[in-house]
């Protein structure tokens, strides 16, 4: 069953101006929160960003001393330990742990402070290993989660429902979105902690420099895929803060899927390596499938504009750069 359209009513009254608002953008370094500054930044809004040698959100102290020196009238929680299926299996404590502290921080003095709106980015891994495609965001909670990234997702999880919790009892306007898979300028490259397009790309950039004749790719190939590219995730994000004001949290993401063997043959060409591609069977697939069901937001009005092919030239771009990170 598809979640209830928003209702007119809801639609107009969460009309909001970001001209003249402070915004603070937690996570600012990250992929989707370096993103999100920018699209910022773009229209002449007041950003706030902090260091993390002057802000760690996991201390509640520092949190709480920080957001009453700044007073935000917005806050952008885009911050968070992620990973790929290798961190998530290898770190579960520090995934759960960490993630659970920044939203709780970030959120309960959020409200504290008088925060006028907030934006809680998720993950579309809260969503169970085998539930329908595409996802609709009442599916949440209706099913065992993926193992492979249980922690992340439990924390993303308390995230959403700690908004929803205090929207409930002091009628914060605290808000959510689900991002599918995201991907652009600004991702993590390492070799181990990358997720799969940025995995892929340092991969098959690698095995091309290397005259590799193969190189291989996790799993069997077969589960499907949607990717985002982060600028138009960044778009989104600006697009809910201003038209959104209710308890459902919104799925954002491109409306189609690819399997893996299709990503990665796409990614082999954008990189230019003419090698086989291999894979390791070894290796977890992770769920099945994953593509959000993007419908409640279509109904708002907001599409995503980047093709895929187009958005991988521009993330290998960012590659080869010199902004290349490894975290």
């Amino acid at each position: 069953m598809l979640s209830p359209p928003q209702t007119n009513a809801e639609f107009s009254a969460a009309r909001f101006d970001l001209a003249g608002k402070r915004i603070f953008v937690a996570g600012h370094n990250g992929m989707a929160g370096s993103a999100i500054v920018r699209r910022l930044r773009q229209d002449a809004y007041n950003v706030v960003v902090a260091q993390r040698s002057e802000l760690d959100l996991t201390r509640q102290d520092q949190t709480e001393r920080y957001l009453s020196s700044i007073r935000p009238d917005v806050v952008i929680m885009a911050a968070g330990r992620v990973g790929g299926i290798f961190a998530n299996d290898k770190y579960p404590a520090n995934f759960l742990a960490e993630n659970l502290a920044m939203a709780l921080n970030c959120i309960q003095l959020s409200h504290l402070v008088g925060v006028q709106k907030l934006l809680f980015l998720g993950s579309s891994c809260i969503y169970p290993k085998f539930a329908k495609q595409p996802m609709s965001e009442d599916l949440l909670l209706t099913g065992e989660l993926e193992p492979t990234n249980e922690w992340y997702a439990v924390a993303k999880i308390a995230g959403i429902k700690l908004c929803e919790a205090y929207r409930k009892q002091y009628g914060c306007d605290f808000i959510s979105v689900m991002p599918t898979n995201l991907y652009g300028p600004g991702d993590n490259y390492h070799p181990q902690h990358s997720h799969v397009v940025a995995a892929l790309i340092r991969r098959f950039h690698e095995a091309k420099i290397s005259n590799a004749s193969t190189t291989a790719v996790w799993g069997t190939g077969r589960p499907r895929r949607e990717f985002l590219y982060v600028d138009d995730f960044a778009d989104a994000c600006l697009f809910v803060l201003k038209n959104y004001s209710g308890s459902q949290f919104l799925n954002i993401g491109f409306g189609e899927d690819v399997t893996i063997a299709e990503f990665a043959h796409a990614v082999a060409e954008v990189v230019g390596f003419r090698g086989n591609i291999e894979y390791d069977t070894s290796r977890p697939d992770g769920t099945p499938r994953k593509l959000l069901d993007v419908s409640r937001l279509a109904a708002m009005g907001w599409k995503a504009k980047v093709p895929l092919r187009e958005g991988l030239a521009k993330a290998y771009a960012d590659f080869l750069s010199n902004t290349v990170r490894e975290r």
